[in-house]
């Protein structure tokens, strides 16, 4: 068969996202709960991080505080569909969910190393060399899969996700200086092509032996 025909399933993605309509995609979106799936293809797994991140509390200005690590069991279930049926799953650098679910944190300066006793394998890449506008350090971990060689190292773009400014007025130095520039809601979570292409080919390495 064809590599590129080979069907896996994207969890936890965006509707309309990137990986709507790639052929051999089977879609699982916010009108479906990734949390059931079934198999029994290999997946490409995105569960939601806002619990698992440096804001898992909802941040300074949240009515409500949050409970860190409570995001409905979905970092759960990604962890267990890719063991079982292979793949990737995608996080954050630095997601409390590696420690968690007593994964080994990766290196920055970027290497796949074993992430646990089920084998698994994790490493830290950096999204900007795969298309996005930011500086996104992003942790991988794959089960049963190729590990292919990543661009590795930092970015280099001036825009940052987490920019670390607090004051009103240091956050305006900084967008003057162009340090600090906004992106969208949907463009700070949507995975860019070169990305999600690499992440596809990494889940449709899994030999037939996995899928059972």
């Amino acid at each position: 068969m064809d590599q590129n025909l080979i069907p896996i399933a994207a969890l936890f993605v965006l509707p309309k996202g990137p990986y709507f309509g790639v052929p051999g995609v089977d879609l699982w979106d916010i009108y479906r709960d990734a949390r059931t799936y079934p198999g029994p293809y290999p997946v490409v797994a995105h569960p939601p991080c806002e619990r698992w991140g440096r804001y898992w509390s909802g941040g300074p200005s949240a009515r409500v505080r949050r409970i860190k690590g409570d995001d409905g069991g979905c970092f759960a279930s990604a962890l267990a569909s890719v063991r079982k049926w292979g793949g990737v799953l995608e996080h954050p650098a630095a997601s409390s969910a590696w420690e968690a679910f007593g994964l080994n944190r990766p290196y920055r300066v970027g290497c796949w190393i074993s992430a646990d006793f089920e084998g698994g394998w994790t490493c830290c890449v950096d999204q900007e060399h795969y298309g996005h506008r930011a500086q996104k350090a992003t942790w991988l971990y794959a089960c049963h899969a190729e590990l292919p060689s990543l661009r590795w190292g930092k970015g280099t773009s001036r825009i940052r996700l987490e920019d670390g400014y607090h004051s009103t007025e240091e956050r305006r130095r900084a967008i003057k200086t162009g340090v600090c520039q906004r992106l969208s809601h949907r463009e700070r979570l949507e995975t860019p092509v070169a990305f999600r292409d690499l992440l596809i080919s990494i889940a449709r390495s899994v030999p037939p032996e996995v899928i059972r």
